[in-house]
């Protein structure tokens, strides 16, 4: 006998329809799974036969041969499961189920237990859209798959709880959230613990207000990693639509907190310099998302970024300008998104004294050269502030008055947002950092003054091309910190000098 039972499987995080074809004849007993599965779905045969006989169902004696179409994408982890199952129990006539307009995805255990897989939030999400009207999940995925609109969402814990609902002998609960799922409180550090360092902390707005990249660089215990934990502290919320994506990729590795339906909290991804290029942007045998994904609508945060290996750090001029990483291989494309905010922090040379106010330096010159040539001009080219984190003087490290809180600036930055939210509405752009080279004039209006110091800053400065266009966007986030219509020439001389640092250090770039 034949059965065919729908599934899910994902390109990147994009779902396509997989249909679990079953067949059973009277032969030698066997059980064959083709169609490009990984060994993960190769194992499901023996899950699925002794899950099915400690259901009660006696072993029969055909030769089974299941088919995971289409064929010719590779098909991995235990999701097939539940599918196998039941198609199994149907082509071998033991059941006789309408299996019409249903979809149903995860893990059997030898004993029928259904568990938890990863992905489920991006398939239950576009199951309406495939032509489904329920689907059936594991139960540890009811957070995330609650999400799903226009299509039910059914939990099962066990086997003989969808057996049951199949035959109409049962029902099975709809997915549902837990109440606190979106609301639970998280602790972030407050900018209010860094003492001093105004000018860092301004650019550390200007960086969160306009999505832009951030370079900081200064001796050690300056106070560089402690202002880049803080970032996320004044950044804005996530919007509905950025937080499902944040999660469908998160769902998608494997990473999604259990219980949790939306992440709440913009990513914070802090990977070690020996990290590899694929970790760091995604791929492997079996593709998944790199830092630079799980990073999107967040921060990525490289902690002493000439350890990295320039390698590594190259890979990373692709996603930084277009928002997004492609995976090739033979059989398949994936695309992740990748729009995050790039957040560096350095020492000027290997002892980390290199134009220290007060220090000596101990590296010889061609060690600085050396040192400071692992990071390449392209990368810096594409990072929008450069800001030098100077050692905080005592009597401000020691002094009792309050510095301003993440709250406050945050609403700044948040006020900020909503100028560019009004801007660029309809557009699919969230922020100044994102501005298209056709947009650039429109968007960022300048006052005479202003054009003729930009354009001075120019021919003085040798900028390329994408270095114009990013002094142009980070002097727009300036403005709109501002409630500026038009950048005058304040804006342009702050954007201007958040820029200096390659020259100062790497000569130019």
């Amino acid at each position: 006998m034949y059965c065919a039972v729908s599934s899910f499987g994902l390109l990147g995080i994009e779902p396509y329809v997989v249909s679990v074809e079953v067949d059973a004849r009277r032969a030698l007993p066997g059980f064959d799974i083709v169609g490009l599965p990984d060994a993960a779905v190769k194992e499901s045969r023996e899950r699925v036969r002794s899950a099915a006989q400690n259901l009660g169902y006696s072993a029969p004696v055909m030769k089974v041969v299941a088919n995971l179409a289409p064929a010719d994408l590779k098909k991995v982890g235990s999701v097939y499961d539940l599918p196998l199952l039941i198609g199994y129990l149907c082509a071998c006539g033991f059941e006789h189920f309408d299996l019409s307009s249903i979809a149903m995805i995860g893990e059997v255990g030898l004993a029928g237990e259904v568990r938890g897989v990863s992905g489920v939030l991006p398939m239950v999400l576009d199951a309406a859209k495939l032509g489904f009207s329920k689907v059936i999940v594991p139960a540890e995925n009811a957070a995330e798959a609650s999400v799903a609109k226009g299509v039910e969402v059914l939990c099962a814990s066990h086997a003989k709880e969808v057996i049951a609902y199949l035959r109409s002998e049962g029902s099975l609960p709809k997915a549902q959230a837990p109440a606190t799922s979106r609301h639970r409180e998280t602790y972030l550090p407050d900018l209010s613990e860094v003492k001093g360092q105004l000018e860092a902390k301004r650019a550390l707005e200007v960086a969160a207000a306009g999505g832009h990249n951030l370079l900081l660089i200064g001796p050690p215990g300056t106070g560089k990693s402690m202002l880049a934990k803080r970032l996320p502290s004044i950044l804005p919320p996530l919007s509905e639509e950025e937080a499902v994506e944040v999660t469908k990729i998160y769902s998608v590795a494997g990473m999604l907190p259990p219980g949790v339906s939306l992440l709440e909290h913009r990513p914070f991804r802090a990977p070690h310099h020996t990290v590899s290029a694929v970790s760091l942007t995604g791929g492997g045998s079996l593709p998944r998302p790199g830092e630079i994904s799980l990073a999107h609508c967040g921060v990525l945060f490289l902690d002493e970024l000439p350890q990295f290996s320039r390698a590594t750090l190259e890979v990373l001029r692709q996603p930084l300008e277009d928002g997004e990483v492609t995976i090739s291989r033979v059989q398949q494309r994936l695309t992740y998104p990748s729009r995050a905010m790039l957040v560096a922090a350095m020492n000027p040379c290997p002892c980390g004294y290199y134009g220290h106010p007060t220090q000596s330096c101990t590296c010889t010159p061609r060690a600085v050269e050396q040192y400071l040539g692992r990071v390449s001009g392209p990368l810096l080219d594409r990072i929008d502030l450069h800001m030098e984190v100077l050692p905080v003087e005592y009597e401000k490290l020691s002094s009792t008055r309050p510095e301003e809180s993440s709250a406050s600036v945050r609403q700044r930055v948040m006020e900020a947002r909503k100028r560019q939210e009004k801007r660029f509405a309809g557009t699919g752009i969230s922020c100044n950092a994102q501005i298209p080279p056709a947009l650039l004039q429109e968007c960022c209006p300048l006052e005479p003054a202003a054009e003729k110091l930009l354009a001075a800053a120019f021919e003085r400065m040798g900028l390329s091309a994408r270095g114009y266009g990013r002094i142009l966007k980070v002097a727009r986030t300036v403005a709109d910190l501002e409630g500026a219509e038009s950048i005058g020439p304040a804006h342009i001389s702050q954007a201007i000098q958040f820029r200096g640092l390659d020259r100062k250090y790497w000569g130019g770039v």
